[in-house]
C-alpha cells in the first residue's frame, strides 16, 4: 500500500510539473523582452508554487518546495526558489537531464530530492521546474505511524486471541485427559463433555463417547455371555459327574455301560452348546467361515422333514409342507443346523397334536422360508428378544441359542430371519436368503 501510494503522488507531481514547465516555456516564449519580461515571468513563476500549496507550510517555507530556473545565453538566468540558488545550479549540472523527463536531483543540504523537468528550448535557453513534495512526504510519514500502529495493535490482539484459544483448547484436552485417565475396566460409565459448539473437540468428544458406548455394551455383553455359559455349563458338568460317580459306585461293571453312555450323551451336549457358541461369536466379528456350494433348498427341507418325521408323530404334531424348488449358494453343513434348530424349536415349545407347516417359494431374487404353527406363540415380552442369545421362555428347558444361531446363520449369508403373531394365533417365522435360480419342480406333502 505505501508504495502504491507513493507513486500515485509521483505520478500526479510528474503530471503537474510537466504541464507547468510547458505553460511557463509558452509564457516565457510569448512575452514581449523588454524590462518587465524578467519580472512577469518571475510572478507566473510564484503563482505555480500555489498551486501545490501544503497546508502545513506558510510563507517562505511555502517557497521552499518549488523553484523555476530559466537559463539565457545573453543574459543572467531567472531564478525563482529558495536559496541560495548557486547549490541548485550546481545540481542541475550535475545531473544531465534529458528534456521532458522527470527525475530526481539531490540538493546540497536538503534532506528531499527534488523531482526536476527540464524544457530545451533551443539556443542554449532552458526552463528547469523543480518540485519537492514535502506534504506528501508527511502524509507518508503520517501513513506508515498509523500502518505501524494498526500492525502493533493487530500484532498484540492476535496474541492475545491466540493465547486464549490455545488456552481453552489445551484445557479442553485436559479435561479430556483426566476423564480418560479415570476411565478403567471396572467403570465405563464416565464420558467427555461435548461443548455446545460443533468444533474438532467436541467431534473429537464425541467420537470418543460413542466409543465408550460401544465398548461399555460389548463388555456388558461379554458379562452375561460369561455369566450364562458358566450357568448353563454347571447342568451338564454336574449331570456327567453325577453318572461317573455313580457308575464308579456300582460293585457290578456291566452296569457301567449305561452310567458312561449317559455321560458321553451329556458331553455331546455340551460340546455342541460351545461349538454353538464359538459359531456365534465368529459371527458376531464377522469371522463365520462359509463354504458355499449350490443347494437345492427343497431337497435339504425335505430330508430335514423326513428326518424329523418320526419325533413329530411322537408328539402327534401334523407337519405339512409346500416346497417349490429354488437353487441358493449356501454352506450345506451351517443350513443343516439352521433347519434342524427351527425344527427343535417348533418340538419342544409346542404342546402335543399341534400342527406345523413349511413354505418354501422364491420372492423378489429370495429364497423365503414361512414356518408357521398354531401354538401358544412366542411370549409378548420376548418376541423382540428371541434372536438374542441365551434368551429363553420360563418353560424353556433349552440354552437360548437355537434361535439366536439362525438369525447369525441367515445374515452370514445375506438374509434376514424374523418372528410374527400368525393370523388365527400360533407363531410365524419367516427366513429369507439371497437365490441363484427358480427349478422347475414343486413338492407339496
Amino acid at each position: 500500500m505505501y508504495f502504491l501510494i507513493a507513486g500515485d503522488i509521483r505520478a500526479r507531481s510528474d503530471a503537474w510539473l510537466v504541464g507547468e514547465a510547458e505553460t511557463l516555456a509558452d509564457v516565457s516564449d510569448n512575452t514581449p523582452r523588454d524590462n518587465l519580461y524578467d519580472r512577469l515571468v518571475q510572478e507566473v513563476a510564484e503563482l505555480a508554487t500555489h498551486e501545490v500549496s501544503d497546508p502545513n507550510l506558510t510563507g517562505d517555507r511555502q517557497q521552499n518546495s518549488v523553484f523555476f530556473l530559466q537559463t539565457q545565453p545573453t543574459e543572467g538566468p531567472i531564478w525563482v526558489g529558495p536559496a541560495p540558488r548557486e547549490r541548485f545550479l550546481q545540481a542541475i549540472q550535475a545531473a544531465q537531464l534529458a528534456p521532458g523527463t522527470p527525475a530526481n536531483v539531490s540538493v546540497d543540504g536538503w534532506r528531499l530530492p527534488f523531482r526536476v523537468v527540464f524544457r530545451d528550448r533551443g539556443k542554449g535557453k532552458g526552463i528547469y521546474l523543480g518540485f519537492a513534495d514535502i506534504s506528501g512526504v508527511h502524509m507518508l510519514d503520517r501513513l506508515t505511524e498509523r500502518c505501524l500502529l494498526v500492525w502493533a495493535v493487530t500484532v498484540v490482539l492476535g496474541f492475545l486471541i491466540t493465547w486464549a484459544a490455545a488456552y481453552r483448547t489445551l484445557a479442553r484436552v485436559e479435561r479430556i485427559s483426566d476423564t480418560v485417565s479415570r476411565i478403567g475396566s471396572e467403570d465405563l460409565s464416565s464420558r467427555l463433555l461435548e461443548g455446545p459448539h460443533p468444533d474438532e473437540i467436541s467431534r473429537l468428544s464425541r467420537t470418543f463417547n460413542n466409543m465408550l458406548d460401544r465398548i461399555q455394551a460389548s463388555v456388558h455383553q461379554l458379562r452375561v455371555l460369561t455369566g450364562s455359559v458358566a450357568h448353563d455349563l454347571k447342568s451338564p458338568v454336574t449331570s456327567i459327574r453325577g453318572s461317573l460317580e455313580v457308575a464308579l459306585s456300582e460293585p457290578d461293571r456291566s452296569q457301567w455301560r449305561e452310567r458312561v453312555a449317559e455321560a458321553i450323551e451329556g458331553l455331546d451336549r455340551l460340546s455342541q452348546m460351545l461349538n454353538t457358541t464359538l459359531d456365534l461369536a465368529e459371527a458376531d466379528a464377522g469371522a463365520l467361515q462359509l463354504r458355499k456350494e449350490p443347494l437345492d433348498l427343497a431337497a435339504l427341507i425335505q430330508q430335514m422333514v423326513d428326518l424329523y418325521q418320526p419325533t413329530m408323530a411322537e408328539h402327534r404334531h401334523q407337519l405339512t409342507t409346500e416346497l417349490q424348488p429354488v437353487l441358493v449358494e449356501a454352506d450345506l453343513s451351517l443350513m443343516n443346523r439352521l433347519i434342524a434348530n427351527l425344527l427343535d424349536n417348533e418340538v419342544a415349545h409346542l404342546p402335543a397334536g399341534c400342527c406345523v407347516n413349511i413354505l418354501l417359494q422364491a420372492r423378489d431374487r429370495e429364497a423365503e422360508i414361512l414356518i408357521e404353527d398354531n401354538g401358544p406363540g412366542f411370549p409378548l415380552e420376548l418376541r423382540d428378544r428371541v434372536f438374542e442369545r441365551f434368551v429363553k421362555g420360563k418353560a424353556s428347558t433349552g440354552h437360548g441359542l437355537g434361535l439366536a444361531f439362525v438369525d447369525a446363520v441367515a445374515k452370514a449369508h445375506g438374509g434376514s430371519v424374523t418372528v410374527a403373531e400368525r393370523a388365527g394365533g400360533g407363531a410365524l417365522i419367516s427366513l429369507s436368503i439371497p437365490m441363484v435360480e427358480v427349478l422347475r419342480e414343486k413338492v407339496v406333502r
